[in-house]
């Protein structure tokens, strides 16, 4: 060992430490000699801020020496000796003094294989301590000049090589974690290695930087185990960055990318492959080792998908658009080739998506290069359709926030027509979202609303230039952006508040509905619909609370009078919405059927089981959707096809006549009056001879109104008979409500009584009651009742059970004239069949206590009449045992 020049015999090699030391530190008694010398040197040399090249590798043997004995020593500890930490610092400085200009002293390669030595005795160093020893080195080496092996400077490069295997052999050292590499450390050493490969325009730094990575990397290859590999965070950055450098034009360059990229493959098959396949995965590494930038890009395409994760793949992607925004022709052109191979096929799942769209967003405008631009507009279109919830997401956040627009993202999305047809049948879905399967796990993706989906949809359709692909997509658009509006109309805009972190303030969710309502006509070529809902001023009824239903009529309205291409498609979509009984929009839905069905190309369609689903809609609970369906019955009046359907809703209908809401049983009743204006006896006889017996307890309804309707409807029906027609069983009830028609002569309502005249005169055209036809029209009840009885005497016992049941007529008048009509009808019955009358008998005495004085009065004196006559046909015998039988009466 060299002595210092400043000792005091500079002629002696060795020298005796003096006795303090030896006393102060009592560890150093175990150390021989030369370790005791090896210590002093450190001593003199550690505080001296000058020193020769001679000084330096006598301080950093010194420290070799010692870190020697320590580590002999097993259990030994450098801290004992001298602080780890202050020779460390000063090997740092030692290391960033040399020159960077020149390569004359071994001092490098000294402090490097130092830093190997003390990093094998304890203490460790600390995570900083390794890092600054790292960047010295790397920088001190990496920054010298290009040194080619020549005969004059054959000394300068051998000790060049020597000096990079000393760097190797400290990063080796540094990496490791007791008996297996760090990878967390490996991680910060690249962190400092890489900058010299990306930033550096020069080949032989980047040459080394390549080597270095290479080299560290196939010695972790080496061990099993590695810790921390979960944490690693630079994987697919460093994929990245060496796939781009694959493909530099440089050979160099290019082969020691590959060199690198093989040893990163391997430790990931070997750290994430299954055991069976790693030794097949590492043979066709091995055969493809250096191999050329197409070979190194398959294998960059194979590990992309298999082994890397969500978030390393994202970290590939933004390295590589990255590359497109440089100044260099040949790092664009390189980027653009890698990334469009590794996501040449169906897209893997990725990561940092959000990341991913703003770098777009804000860069597109920087990528001039023609095939790079396409490569970027084929990414966003790729992550549209696979991420599509969370680019949306992203594009608006960046909107919402940016003063202005840096590129139009909507105008790539949509100049790719069948992309932006994938994109569009997502926002559908979210339009109206589906319940997730119960064994479904809910997704860690972020999910837009329906509004933001709304949004979306608008921002789309403005920028469409293919009016075909809109075309396909505008039944479920349509029927979707217009049940959502209605939605929003009965639920309020909670959603508005829910989403707000993504909405600005000016939106208002009904109005952005409608708006891309209106978007999507005119995007369809239907600006003449759209023209014409805006002049019936539909648009502003959608968006009305009070009127939004009859804005929804008039959106209909004006596609059927247009006669729209879609109305076909757009009832399909309806009906099969309809089929849930738990359909949120029914009432929508069936508001805009009504108006379709007078679509002739739409009614022509209508089949049984369509109908059928209508029908079953009249269980729904909703006043308001059974007086719709009600309504749209009358439709099924107008075309032929829906005719001979109406049976599958007549019962419905008739039920609704019993309903125990007023209101649905007035309207049932106007339907049926229009009903029975409209339909013909050919294809509903049944229904509308059903329809008159059903009548018959409505005749006597406390409602006016109901009343008057019950006898149109009859009179209705009564006009529409023919003679051909009149057979069992309609001829029967014709005659059983014959007296209702003519005691309601006497009804309070002028416009009843003037509806059963007219009957009464077509009661008596069908029945051939040639003379009756006069008396209806020109006479009184009563002396009608009296004509009547005369004239169809064996239907006296018919007639008399109609009185009795008016009986429990409201109307005095009513009352009045249906006892003195019976009274009249039992005067006629000889005393056998008034013995069979006892029911009517008793009805007539209860009728002695009517509230009304005068029907108990006739009521009374009608009973005396009677008692009167029984007692004269007691006292009267029979003249003869062959007496002539009385004609036989109707049936009661």
């Amino acid at each position: 060992m060299k002595p210092h020049p400043h000792r005091q015999k500079p002629n002696t090699v060795t020298f005796q430490l003096p006795t303090y030391h030896d006393f102060w530190n009592p560890n150093l008694r175990g150390l021989h000699q030369s370790e005791r010398e090896a210590y002093q040197l450190i001593v003199e040399f550690i505080e001296q801020e000058q020193m020769s090249t001679a000084d330096k590798q006598n301080f950093l043997r010194a420290v070799e020496v010692l870190s020697g004995a320590v580590h002999a020593e097993g259990n030994g500890n450098m801290n004992d000796y001298y602080p780890k930490a202050t020779l460390a610092k000063k090997i740092e400085t030692l290391i960033l003094e040399e020159s960077t200009e020149i390569l004359d002293s071994s001092v490098r390669q000294q402090a490097m294989l130092c830093v190997v030595a003390l990093s094998q005795v304890n203490p460790p160093f600390h995570l900083s301590e390794i890092l600054d020893l790292v960047s010295a080195g790397i920088s001190s080496v990496f920054s010298l000049p290009l040194i080619m092996p020549s005969l004059d400077r054959r000394e300068s490069a051998s000790l060049y090589l020597q000096m990079t295997q000393a760097l190797d052999d400290m990063l080796q050292a540094l990496v490791m974690d007791n008996m297996d590499p760090n990878m967390l450390i490996l991680e910060n050493f690249l962190e400092i290695i890489l900058p010299w490969l990306t930033q550096s325009d020069k080949v032989h730094e980047q040459t080394r930087a390549l080597g270095t990575i290479s080299r560290l990397l196939r010695f972790v290859c080496n061990f099993p185990t590695l810790l921390h590999m979960e944490l690693f965070s630079m994987t697919g950055k460093l994929i990245g960055i060496l796939g781009l450098f694959c493909l530099n034009p440089n050979h160099e360059i290019s082969l020691g990318a590959s060199e690198a990229l093989h040893y990163l493959s391997k430790i990931l098959v070997l750290q994430r492959s299954v055991r069976q396949k790693t030794v097949n995965i590492l043979r066709n590494l091995q055969k493809n080792f250096r191999g050329e930038w197409f070979t190194s890009m398959q294998n960059v395409t194979l590990f992309f998908r298999k082994y890397l994760t969500p978030v390393e793949r994202a970290d590939v992607i933004m390295v590589t658009m990255e590359g497109m925004t440089s100044t260099s022709r040949d790092d664009i052109y390189a980027a653009s080739n890698m990334l469009e191979m590794i996501l040449k096929y169906s897209i893997p799942e990725i990561g940092k998506v959000p990341e991913i769209i703003q770098y777009i967003y804000f860069h597109m405008n920087s990528i001039t290069e023609t095939t790079a631009q396409k490569t970027i507009k084929k990414t966003l279109y790729l992550l549209s359709q696979s991420y599509t919830d969370e680019v949306i997401l992203t594009l608006f956040k960046i909107e919402d926030q940016s003063q202005k627009e840096v590129c139009k993202p909507w105008e790539i999305l949509a100049s790719f027509p069948k992309g932006c047809e994938v994109i569009m049948k997502h926002l559908l879905q979210r339009l109206v979202p589906q319940q997730p399967p119960q064994d479904r796990e809910p997704s860690q993706r972020a999910e837009i609303s329906p509004l933001i989906a709304t949004r979306a949809i608008h921002e789309l359709l403005l920028e469409s230039s293919e009016q075909m692909e809109v075309q396909t997509l505008f039944s479920p658009l349509f029927v979707a952006l217009l049940l959502r509006a209605s939605f929003l109309m009965v639920a309020g805009n909670a959603e508005m508040t829910q989403d707000q972190q993504h909405v600005t303030e000016w939106v208002d969710p009904v109005s952005s509905t409608v708006k891309a309502l209106k978007t999507l006509m005119l995007s369809s070529g239907y600006g003449n619909l759209e023209s014409e809902i805006e002049k019936l001023g539909g648009w502003e009824l959608l968006v009305d609370p009070e009127r939004h239903y009859d804005g929804v009529t008039v959106v209909a309205r004006s596609l059927v009078m247009k006669n729209c291409w879609h109305n076909r498609p757009i009832f399909g979509l309806l009906m099969r919405m309809l089929q849930d009984p738990n359909c949120t929009n029914h009432f929508t839905a069936l508001v805009f059927l009504m108006e379709l069905l007078q679509c002739p190309d739409v009614a022509a369609i209508v089949d049984d089981f369509v109908t059928h689903i209508l029908a079953n809609w009249f269980n729904c609970k909703e006043p308001a959707t059974v007086k719709l369906l009600l309504q749209m019955t009358e439709v099924f009046t107008k075309h032929k096809n829906l005719e001979r359907r109406l049976h599958i809703l007549q019962p419905q209908v008739l039920n609704c006549c019993y309903s125990s809401n007023g209101d649905i049983v007035m309207e049932t009743f106007l339907v049926l009056k229009h009903l029975v204006e409209d339909l013909t006896w050919q294809y509903s006889s049944s229904f509308l001879i059903q329809l008159t017996f059903m009548l018959e307890p409505f005749f006597e309804e406390e409602s006016e109104h109901l009343r008057l309707l019950a006898f149109q409807i009859y009179g209705s029906l009564l006009a529409k008979v023919k003679r051909r027609v009149l057979v069992f069983p309609l001829r029967h009830q014709i005659l059983n409500v014959i007296v209702f028609l003519v005691l309601h002569l006497q009804d309070v309502n002028l416009d009843v009584a003037q509806t059963c005249q007219v009957a009464l005169c077509n009661t008596a055209a069908l029945l051939r009651w040639s003379k009756l036809r006069e008396v209806f029209t020109k006479e009184d009840v009563f002396t009608i009742t009296g004509a009547l009885l005369q004239q169809e005497t064996n239907k006296a016992l018919w007639f008399l059970k109609q009185c009795v049941a008016l009986f429990k007529s409201t109307q005095v008048p009513i009352r009045q004239a249906a006892v003195w009509f019976a009274g009249q009808i039992l005067q006629t019955l000889d005393l056998e069949e008034m013995n069979e009358m006892e029911e009517a008998y008793a009805a007539l005495r209860h009728m002695k206590r009517d509230p009304d004085p005068m029907v108990s009065c006739l009521a009374t004196q009608t009973i005396h009449v009677l008692e009167a006559k029984e007692k004269l046909l007691l006292a009267k015998p029979p003249t003869s045992c062959f007496c002539r039988r009385r004609p036989q009466r109707g049936h009661f």
